[in-house]
């Protein structure tokens, strides 16, 4: 039987390291694909996959890697061919079953979007990261938020979703504010498309909140959760909304019902890990023409697979920028 190298996370003694590890291949099911893996990338939830407690993976040892980028070589679906380009995220992929930091990967074909126009570094530069910026700016744009509306606030703005999200935001015309504590990304945000940059939100933390407080913001792409989340919304301005789609500042919302019911604003939560596979489909079409980052050569920091555990490192610490792709054809050792 055929083997492949992966780069495993093992679990020891309460501990968790990579490992490379040669794995054996194993036949294919009822519409599924085995895709030759080109690219991978590293988000937040793949540093959570080598964490003891991170919680997003059931059962060690695994493959992490939640983005897959790559050609099929065997399919048992009448919906894809060998040598289509595909990605595949979300669902599974990397916390339950075997994801993408390996040669080759087995996925559902129900988990899987055809590539069309975008290449396969493209694909996994956007990734998981970029495609939740997309769905994120398209909610604004559904809400009914024009760039005449006013500024629209990102927080956690030097991540990978917030920086797509000013990207995007800003090639669609918008006002865009960037929201962060690296006074050093500046320059950065500013080519990426954002007018102005400012601090963490709260601005003053030590200040006592009030339950509606200045309206400033038409819409929001909230990536960090907790207290700036709550600040967010006590500015928003009527009939603003606001997409939320992370954590990294707690889990707990401090907020309550009047800017919602006396502004009429509204919080979406985003979740791309289960969206349903049209829709998934659907957005990625969109991806690949007006949702297309401009800036995805200036995001994008290509890293061999043997580095993957200093960019986790850096990721823990609040210190990494931009995103994170990993060439798999590239040497091993």
């Amino acid at each position: 039987m055929s083997t492949y190298l992966a780069l495993t996370a093992v679990l020891t003694d309460g501990t968790i390291h990579p490992e490379v590890r040669e794995l054996e291949q194993q036949a294919l099911g009822p519409d599924e694909l085995r895709i030759q893996v080109r690219y991978s990338s590293i988000n937040f939830k793949d540093a959570l996959a080598f964490t003891p407690g991170g919680g997003v993976v059931r059962e060690y040892p695994i493959v992490p890697g939640i983005d897959i980028a790559g050609v099929v070589s065997e399919s048992t679906s009448p919906d894809f061919q060998v040598g289509d380009n595909v990605i595949a995220h979300g669902y599974g992929i990397g916390t339950a079953r075997d994801g993408g930091y390996a040669q080759e990967a087995v996925v559902p074909a129900a988990w899987t979007v055809k590539l069309d126009r975008l290449t396969l570094r493209e694909a996994a530069t956007i990734g998981t990261a970029g495609f939740t910026a997309a769905m994120s700016v398209a909610a604004i744009l559904e809400w009914g938020v024009t760039p005449d509306s006013g500024p629209v606030v990102v927080t956690g703005a030097t991540g990978g979703v917030g920086s797509t999200s000013i990207d995007l935001l800003s090639a669609k015309g918008f006002e865009v504010v960037a929201s962060s504590g690296k006074p050093d990304a500046t320059p950065r945000l500013h080519d990426l498309g954002a007018t102005e940059v400012i601090g963490r939100l709260p601005l003053d933390p030590d200040a006592k909140r009030r339950p509606l407080g200045r309206s400033r913001w038409a819409a929001a792409v909230d990536c960090v959760g907790g207290a700036a989340l709550a600040d967010i919304l006590s500015t928003m301005n009527y009939g603003g909304v606001v997409t939320a789609s992370g954590l990294n500042g707690g889990i707990a919302l401090e907020t309550t019902v009047m800017p919602f019911i006396l502004r009429g604003v509204g919080l979406l939560g985003i979740d791309s890990v289960q969206m349903m596979i049209a829709s998934r489909r659907a957005l990625w079409q969109r991806i690949e023409s007006e949702l297309k980052p401009r800036n995805l050569e200036s995001i994008c920091v290509e890293v061999p697979i043997s580095e993957v555990s200093t960019v986790v490192d850096a990721l823990r610490r609040g210190e990494f920028t931009g995103r994170a792709v990993i060439d798999i054809s590239e040497r091993w050792t």
